[in-house]
């Protein structure tokens, strides 16, 4: 039986054309992947692998990209989601504030139409709603994950008292209806940070929903992070790292957390596009962005009342937000998949 010295000592004395540099490209480990590649290149491998994560991660990018650019595209197509065109050139809208032209105003000057009422521009307000909403939506999912990263982790790894305390305040947290409480909860507090006879400012109405989405967000994160780390603190490399005295904190930071960034980032996948549906659902209810704030729940709002006489204005919000959705649904099952060929889909 050769001894694994000996079959390195043989390929040092027949190297291939290549040299040993082929004889490492060469190596491969028991699951078909390269060797000697760290965890996170074998899980981009992977990806780059899956067509559908890549066209999902090209179209969540492109959102992102048009919400940041808003204000660009805004100055280049030479239009704003504030204007009243259709008020300000009667030819546009008809007597009954419709546009005038087939397909909701849809021309060379206006790209997906007027809205009907009004009489803004749809493609600005459009671009501008989806980066209020996908701003929003990103504090909300980033405030949530870094909450359930303590609150999970700090449980789960000192046990006792503190993992009993914090399951007994995550169980309370999770016996609230969070749909019913994102409703219920929002103009209250509102209420109480501005009088009921003023109008609040958009930045306060915005930090209202951040901080509600936020407080009801975390804790099935939280409970899964729990549960991965009363798993993992048990392993030997926990074991050998407090044996060597290593203070609790190293041990979170440099141990457990990188073992835990697949259930992170697979579940950030998921909890985006939900905060972004719950943010569009609050506008749609009317508790939560308000005019002339643009906002696909708003817009959504707006489509429901003009619909069976102008069906294209909801068209587009309606498309966009189920392509976004779809599209982040699809990479975060792509990204599990990266991190776990094992899993399946």
């Amino acid at each position: 039986m050769t001894s694994s010295s000996q079959a390195a000592g043989a390929g040092a004395d027949n190297p291939g054309p290549g040299g040993e540099a082929d004889l490492s490209s060469t190596r491969v480990a028991k699951d078909g992947e390269p060797a000697g590649r760290s965890p996170g290149q074998l899980m981009w491998m992977r990806f780059k692998r899956d067509r559908t994560g890549m066209i999902s991660a090209c179209v969540v990018l492109a959102f992102f990209l048009i919400a940041a650019l808003a204000p660009v595209i805004s100055w280049l197509y030479g239009k704003d989601p504030y204007t009243r065109y259709g008020q300000n050139n009667p030819e546009l809208l008809n007597d009954n504030s419709y546009p005038v032209k087939p397909n909701g105003g849809i021309d060379s000057e206006f790209w997906f139409g007027l809205e009907p009422g009004l009489g803004r521009d749809v493609f600005t307000q459009l671009i501008y709603g989806i980066r209020t909403s996908l701003s929003l939506a990103l504090v909300v999912t980033l405030l949530s994950v870094l909450t359930a990263i303590v609150i999970g982790v700090a449980g789960g790894y000192f046990g006792g008292k503190v993992d009993y305390f914090l399951g007994r305040f995550t169980d309370l947290m999770m016996s609230f209806p969070n749909q019913l409480f994102f409703v219920a909860f929002t103009p209250v507090v509102a209420a109480l940070l501005v009088d009921p006879r003023d109008e609040m400012p958009t930045w306060l109405r915005s930090c209202v929903i951040i901080y509600v989405m936020w407080l009801l967000g975390w804790m099935t994160l939280a409970r899964l992070l729990r549960g991965q780390t009363l798993s993992l603190r048990e392993r030997e490399f926990i074991e050998a790292a407090r044996v060597a005295g290593t203070p609790p904190g190293r041990i979170v930071r440099k141990e457990l957390l990188p073992n835990l960034v697949t259930p992170i980032l697979v579940q950030a996948t998921y909890m985006l596009p939900n905060n972004v549906t719950a943010i569009a659902g609050l506008s749609f209810l009317g508790v939560g962005l308000l005019e002339p704030t643009p906002d696909w729940g708003r817009m959504f709002a707006k489509g429901a009342e003009v619909y069976q006489s102008d069906i294209t204005y909801m068209f587009f919000p309606g498309g966009a937000m189920v392509i976004f959705i779809l599209a982040f649904n699809l990479l975060g099952d792509s990204v599990r998949d990266a991190f776990d060929p094992k899993s399946g889909r």
